[in-house]
Formats: C-alpha cells, sequence, structure tokens
C-alpha cells in the first residue's frame, strides 16, 4: 500500500525526504510559502539536520527544489479541497499511505473532521512513539489504521476503517498520494475497488507518474534521478500511467473523473511567479474522482 517501509526502526528514504521537503520549502524557499507543515521538521526526528542541511546548502539542486516542489503542491491541492468538502459537511479524511503526514496534528479543519491514517503496523508503531517523544497532541479526532497489505488483501481496507470508527455511510475525501508508482497495477486495481465501496459523495484524489514519453525535460532528468535513488533504497518505481490510462482505471471501477490537476495548475499562475527554485514540471498528475449515487435496480 505505502512506500513507507521501516529499516532499524525509522521510516524509509522516501519518506523522510517527503517530510524534508516539506519542512525545508518555509525555510529554503520564498514567502508566502505555497504550503506551510509547521511540523514537518518536528515530524523528521534526529534526522532533521542532516536532511534539512542537504535543502539548505543546495537549495537549487533540480532534485531536491523537484521534491518540495511535488511535495508542497500536491499537499496545498489536497488540503484545499479537503477544506472545500468540510465547508459541505463532509466529515471524514482517509490517508492512504500516510507515513510522515502531520494533518491531524497542525489543522484547525481536524477539529471538525476524522482523520484516518493508514499505514503499515511498523510504521504506525514508529510514528506513535515520534508523537510521544515530541509531546505533539493527538487530537480524538485522529485515528491510526494499521494495515498490513503484505499478508492482507487490500479488500481488508474497509474492515479495518470501520473497527477504528470509519462511517461508511457517510462521505469521505481519499487521499493517496505518493504511493501508485510503487505499486503494481494489480495492487491499485484492488485498492480502487475498495474506495469505490465508500458512500456517494465521497471523493478520491490519488497521484500518478506520467510514463516516459509524456514528461517534459526537467520532469524526465528528475525521475532518472530519483527512480534510481528508489531502486538503490528497495523501493522502486513500479507503475506509470497516462491520464487517459488512469481514467480508463477510475471508470472501470465506477469512480467519476472529475479533474486531472498537472503541477502548473495546482496553485494559481501568479504563485508560479517565483525568485526561488520551485518550477512546475511534467511528471505528477493528481486525479481527483468522485463516488457518484448508485442507480436503483430497475423494477421487474
Amino acid at each position: 500500500m505505502s512506500g513507507i517501509m521501516m529499516n532499524k526502526g525509522q521510516p524509509s528514504q522516501t519518506a523522510l525526504m517527503s517530510a524534508a521537503a516539506r519542512a525545508a520549502h518555509l525555510l529554503v524557499d520564498e514567502t508566502p510559502s505555497i504550503f506551510a507543515d509547521t511540523l514537518a521538521q518536528t515530524f523528521l526526528g534526529e534526522r532533521a539536520e542532516e536532511l534539512l542541511g542537504y535543502h539548505r546548502s543546495y537549495p537549487g539542486h533540480p532534485v531536491l527544489s523537484g521534491a518540495r516542489t511535488t511535495a508542497v503542491t500536491r499537499s496545498r491541492f489536497t488540503e484545499d479541497r479537503l477544506a472545500e468538502l468540510a465547508g459541505r459537511g463532509v466529515d471524514q479524511y482517509v490517508i492512504l499511505g500516510a507515513g510522515l503526514d502531520s494533518f491531524a496534528y497542525r489543522s484547525e479543519l481536524a477539529d471538525g473532521v476524522r482523520v484516518f491514517e493508514v499505514d503499515k503496523p511498523t510504521t504506525q508503531h514508529w510514528k506513535r512513539a515520534l508523537l510521544v517523544e515530541t509531546g505533539t497532541p493527538v487530537p480524538p479526532s485522529a485515528f491510526l489504521v494499521p494495515v498490513n497489505f503484505e499478508k492482507e488483501s487490500a479488500r481488508s481496507l474497509t474492515d479495518h476503517l470501520v473497527r477504528a470508527g470509519f462511517d461508511r455511510g457517510r462521505p469521505a475525501l481519499v487521499s493517496w498520494l505518493g504511493v501508485t508508482m510503487y505499486l503494481t497495477s494489480e495492487a491499485i486495481r484492488q485498492t480502487l475497488a475498495v474506495i469505490s465501496g465508500f458512500a456517494p459523495g465521497s471523493e478520491l484524489i490519488v497521484e500518478h507518474l506520467l510514463p516516459a514519453g509524456l514528461r517534459d525535460e526537467a520532469g524526465q532528468s528528475y525521475a532518472e534521478l530519483v527512480m534510481a535513488a528508489a531502486a538503490e533504497q528497495g523501493e522502486p518505481w513500479q507503475t506509470f500511467l497516462s491520464i487517459e490510462q488512469m481514467n480508463a482505471l477510475l471508470l472501470e471501477h465506477r469512480l467519476q473523473p472529475i479533474e486531472y490537476a498537472r503541477q502548473r495548475e495546482t496553485i494559481t499562475p501568479a504563485e508560479w511567479e517565483r525568485t526561488d527554485a520551485l518550477r512546475p514540471f511534467e511528471l505528477s498528475v493528481l486525479a481527483r474522482a468522485s463516488i457518484p449515487t448508485r442507480r436503483a435496480a430497475p423494477a421487474r
């Protein structure tokens, strides 16, 4: 399910690099910030000085600036949408592959939204310890949902969520960011099948990476460098999808595509008028889809 894997009691480099990118954005990029994850640095624990040091020393390096661009734009897009849905009464937020996500512990929205963080048991155990060690208050609306997808089918996800307090009869927003590239297409299909069973009015925001032929030069360069590093860490990228392929996958599982946001489209054009190193590039796409109202079976 997640790109988060444990290594000697710590999350993987992938999880740490994403959190470091969010934290470094507040330290090395210009203001106003695209996205303010005020707990990301805290959640890096003992690795904070090391990982943030790279960004401070080489803020313009294409891998580091690209990581910051990707991390902050996808988080901004998703939490902006959650704010809109919460304003309409949606009060459940499911984060698949939550890793070091800090939404539940820093956002005022979490007061009115139940947050279900789904990840591997080892990751959840590490995060619980981190929250205690850093003195981070855990609100009553936050639920850590350990699911071992290496031993269980993705179809068990709903049962785990319900046991944690998830209401299948109420709409939810599901975010699935920074994960699908690490999965097989079959694993992606299984998870989409589960999400399609959530209540009508629910939405999914899922990130996918474009195949090589659809990337621009900056996107291809970033992919080549990061793919190699991820493979060395035992987390190889496996699946790339064009917008057309993702669209077909969503429709196959009775999910209604709403929009596809490339990095350039996640924030306003004015916010891309920057003097720092952040630039949109063609590699990742955020697909947003809804679970439509089910049609009643025809009378016989």
